[in-house]
């Protein structure tokens, strides 16, 4: 398919009252311009041209972050959608096909949207095609203006009579052009109009005082051209989104207890008889394998979880975790957790940059930290693996089925041999053989009738 688009994305936002700019705002999880290039992408078009002005070095730094390789052109000024297009006009001189211009701000667009739309002016061979939508409150968008069906004008809300605005079909701001045609006609508009600014729509003008065919395609969702201006806006787009998410993956076979209460982000993969419970937050890129239930006030973040997992009011971050393992309720998974088959961490259990084998178990009240540890090894309540000394962090090594007696401390570097035993309430500095028994902790002294002594 010969065919490049043109995003829009050099201005400010000022509506956003934000520093950043507005199409790095997410929706679901996703910058509105990273969506907008996924969409297009999964249309079939693989040349996208991104035209940037404002902050554009956080925009380049958003893709090149996530290892997408993109083209862009520089709008210096912001004078209009008309002078964006113009910027890609070097870019283009050789190219014959057929141009898309979409938005950075409207990431509500299907990719089936636009492939159909493509199909639609291609085989009509206009010079341009618009795309629109019929709405009951037109205000403040621009108006298509036809004679005999058959398109001859958009009129902009402030440039409109009053017989203009009663028109409810309205310009969504994705147009397709024969590309040609397109910048030879920005060549002959101008900026006489109440902003001074080179609009885009004049295009439209000049190709049908050229007897050019313009047509245009009538939108089915009138939701897909939500344009995102404010964060209320931007929360709107956000829960369409979310509720598309949600949908396909019960299309998919995924169970959701309460789909209104469950956030789902647009890159989460979840497989067939998941159960999803309500306030649970899945987010970027997480993958979640099948009979899997996930309870309550769970969140997810960028995980790998398998098969027949069971988690309750937990938090996972950036964690692998095998089939079979049980969390929670309130344990804390961070960053390089590594749970094999059949691991159970329980309530109030913290993990991080860990690797734990198969039928290892923590019930309560353990934190884990830099550490290996053996098969089947069984924690106590409130053992600490402690791995940091002030400077440095080290590491603790336990062997397979050892048992660590509650509230023992493991000082690291240090080393438990398999079947190893620690006694409840012992420091452990040193390595601990094979089937020993590790004792660190003082004496006991009973000192008789202290606390009358010391009543008076």
């Amino acid at each position: 398919m010969n065919i490049v688009s043109l995003v829009l994305a050099a201005g400010k936002g000022t509506r956003m009252k934000s520093e950043l700019p507005k199409v790095l705002h997410k929706v679901n999880g996703i910058p509105m311009v990273i969506k907008i290039d996924n969409e297009l992408k999964k249309a079939g078009i693989d040349k996208n041209i991104l035209i940037l002005g404002h902050k554009k070095e956080l925009i380049i730094s958003e893709f090149k972050n996530r290892n997408i390789n993109i083209e862009h052109v520089t709008q210096e000024e912001q004078l209009g959608t008309g002078h964006a297009i113009m910027q890609a006009k070097d870019s283009l001189k050789d190219f014959e096909g057929t141009v898309i211009v979409t938005c950075g701000d409207t990431p509500l667009i299907r990719n089936t949207t636009i492939e159909q739309f493509v199909k639609f002016h291609n085989e009509k061979n206009a010079s341009a095609t618009i795309l629109t939508a019929k709405v009951e409150n037109p205000f403040g968008y621009g108006r298509i203006v036809k004679n005999n069906d058959k398109v001859i004008a958009i009129i902009e809300e402030k440039e409109a009579s009053e017989d203009i605005k009663k028109i409810n079909e309205i310009n969504s701001g994705v147009y397709c052009f024969d590309s040609k045609k397109l910048f030879s006609s920005l060549e002959k508009i101008d900026n006489n109009n109440e902003k001074g600014e080179y609009y885009l729509t004049d295009v439209i003008k000049i190709l049908v005082n050229n007897n050019e065919l313009v047509e245009s395609y009538l939108l089915e969702d009138n939701q897909e051209i939500l344009g995102v201006n404010s964060k209320v806006q931007l929360a709107e787009a956000s829960k369409v989104l979310r509720e598309r998410k949600n949908n396909e993956l019960m299309n998919e076979g995924v169970i959701f207890i309460d789909p209104k209460t469950a956030y789902i982000e647009e890159s989460v993969k979840i497989g067939k008889d998941t159960v999803i419970y309500p306030n649970v937050i899945i987010e970027g890129n997480t993958e979640i394998g099948e009979n899997t239930i996930i309870m309550q006030n769970t969140r997810i973040i960028d995980s790998i979880i398998e098969n027949d997992v069971k988690i309750e009011s937990s938090v996972i971050e950036e964690s692998i975790i095998k089939s079979g393992v049980t969390i929670g309720p309130f344990a804390h998974l961070r960053s390089k957790a590594y749970l094999k088959e059949n691991v159970h961490i329980g309530n109030f259990v913290e993990v991080k940059k860990s690797t734990l084998e198969k039928g290892v178990k923590a019930g309560h009240l353990t934190y884990i930290g830099d550490s290996e540890v053996g098969k089947n090894t069984n924690f106590g309540a409130g053992t600490i693996t402690c791995n940091y000394d002030g400077k440095n962090k080290h590491k603790t090594i336990i062997g397979e089925n050892v048992f660590i007696g509650s509230d023992t401390k493991f000082v690291a570097p240090v080393v438990i041999g398999d079947n190893a035993i620690t006694g409840a309430g012992s420091v452990i500095t040193k390595d601990v053989p094979e089937y020993s028994l590790g004792l660190g902790r003082a004496k006991q002294l009973n000192i008789k009738e202290w606390r009358k002594k010391n009543e008076d």
